[in-house]
């Protein structure tokens, strides 16, 4: 591993230790402290699902064009800002204010994966976004544990005032990688227009479904879990850390698996989350289901380097700002339609997810690249 990768993933590994203190939390914040409805809950989450969707291709863009350094840097500052500010809140609309501020971070995954892809050396594709993954999963691990206790002796705001510190020190790691050259294609023989590659378009289609699959059953679960399974937010920080130990060490199962059977398999995988939070009756099996979770992170490296294959390297910015933003427009389209469900019947998103699920795995199979 080159230095510019050690910083990275020890600057993804600090971010995973902040972030994991309080992202699970936000919806029971919500719910508990700026006292919304489970619907409610659900258009706060699609509206920061919509702030991130219109970062990416932009971030994408800039990438290939000005470099990824100063975006990757940007991301942070505004992330640290954005955490400060949540932290400080008091009422509803600053929180809002800083929370969707935190989801215009989500510029930085293009050229982060950007970075990593041209970094690797002599790596494949997957195993260097599947470590990026890992590392960040791993600090993700240690997050909620330490954030629900603080959460549950203090209040839900300390944790955000813990993760500001940890943010700035991931923040001055992160300023040691160097600049990359940026990628050019040759003018006399420019590569294809990305959409009218229908190769590239065919693959983000499937791309977009099992992400909507797959993420459905997640935005309300924490409240699920609070309020149907009656947790505390000490056992929700222990689930949610299982959760982030899955990715992380999913992350490094996958790392050397064809990225076309492992987005099959990751699929699987959430499929069984599904059905233990569904089913499940106690606190080791949600955490297995959470664990299990992991899946869903790692379909993203799976697909990206699908995706990477399909195109000419000076599009790899756009390229990986195109399959985020689908990300981010499923995390807008999601959580309302999973809180109009909950509000009817908090255990029928997951049956429902299932069967998505299976429907995905199906069309996956069919129609992802058979050479990748």
């Amino acid at each position: 591993m080159n230095r510019n990768l050690l910083f990275v993933a020890i600057a993804l590994f600090l971010w995973g230790v902040g972030e994991g203190m309080f992202y699970n939390f936000v919806p029971i914040r919500l719910e508990n402290e700026f006292l919304l409805s489970k619907q409610q809950v659900g258009f706060a989450l699609g509206a920061f699902g919509f702030f991130m969707a219109i970062t990416h291709i932009p971030g994408g863009y800039l990438a290939d064009r000005i470099g990824r350094r100063p975006l990757l840097i940007a991301a942070w500052t505004l992330g640290v800002v954005s955490t400060l500010m949540m932290g400080l809140a008091s009422r509803l609309p600053f929180y809002l204010l800083g929370l969707f501020l935190y989801g215009v971070t989500a510029f930085v995954a293009s050229p982060l994966s950007s970075y990593v892809t041209a970094a690797r050396g002599k790596w494949d594709v997957s195993t260097a976004l599947s470590l990026i993954t890992a590392t960040y999963g791993l600090g993700m691990a240690l997050g909620p544990v330490s954030g629900g206790w603080i959460a549950q002796q203090y209040e839900m705001k300390t944790s955000y005032l813990v993760a500001f510190g940890i943010f700035v020190v991931s923040t001055l790691f992160l300023i040691l990688i160097e600049n990359q050259p940026l990628d050019k294609h040759d003018p006399a023989a420019p590569p294809p227009n990305l959409w009218n590659n229908m190769r590239f378009v065919s693959f983000v289609m499937v791309f977009a479904f099992a992400i909507f699959a797959m993420y459905l059953p997640q935005p309300l679960t924490p409240n699920f879990l609070k309020g149907v399974r009656h947790l505390s937010l000490t056992e929700s920080g222990w689930v949610f850390s299982a959760g982030a130990l899955g990715n992380s060490l999913l992350a490094f199962a996958f790392s050397r698996v064809k990225p076309r059977s492992g987005f099959i398999v990751a699929q699987f995988l959430v499929i069984l989350f599904a059905v233990f939070i569904w089913k499940g009756t106690g606190l080791p099996i949600f955490m297995l289901g959470y664990f299990l979770l992991g899946g869903f992170r790692v379909a993203r490296p799976m697909a990206m380097a699908q995706a990477r294959g399909l195109v000419h390297e000076s599009q790899m910015g756009l390229t990986y700002g195109t399959m985020e933003t689908v990300s981010s427009t499923i995390f807008i389209i999601a959580p309302p339609i999973a809180g109009f469900i909950f509000e009817r019947d908090p255990f029928l998103v997951y049956p429902l997810a299932v069967g998505l699920i299976g429907v995905s795995i199906v069309v996956g199979y069919l129609f992802s690249p058979r050479n990748l």
